[in-house]
């Protein structure tokens, strides 16, 4: 009886890291994290997330040298929306992840993880919230 307990434990194991392989399942392309303004939407690495109010629903105006200064953050060709977060398709034809609708972006001038320098840039520029 042990035996087959291990052997069938083995064999989920094997279907869960399967499911994680498959194409399209993908971490949370952000976290939460405290800043000196409370709490942020960062990328993986910590930095800072942002959103642009020009933009509208699932669609990105920072395009050319606006993306050069905010970079967006960019998701996988087999990355998939899931809860909160959805993949949009960006002028250019690249995607880019977003956040309840709202394009995210990083900030050129943010150096170092937990930054928060993009915070109210021309008025126009916000601090992803969760």
């Amino acid at each position: 009886m042990p035996r087959l307990l291990v052997t069938a434990m083995v064999a989920s194991g094997l279907l869960v890291a399967s499911a994680l392989l498959q194409p399209g399942f993908a971490a949370q392309p952000a976290q939460t994290q405290e800043s000196s303004i409370g709490p942020v939407l960062a990328d993986p690495e910590g930095m800072t997330l942002y959103t642009f109010d020009k933009d509208t629903a699932d669609t990105s105006a920072c395009t050319e040298k606006c993306a050069e200064n905010w970079p967006p953050l960019i998701a996988g060709d087999a990355d998939q929306s899931e809860g909160d977060y959805t993949v949009v398709t960006r002028p250019d034809g690249t995607k880019q992840w977003a956040f309840k609708g709202k394009p995210l972006y990083k900030w050129s001038k943010d150096a170092a993880p937990g930054d928060t320098t993009g915070e109210g840039v021309n008025n126009v520029w916000h601090a992803a919230r969760p």
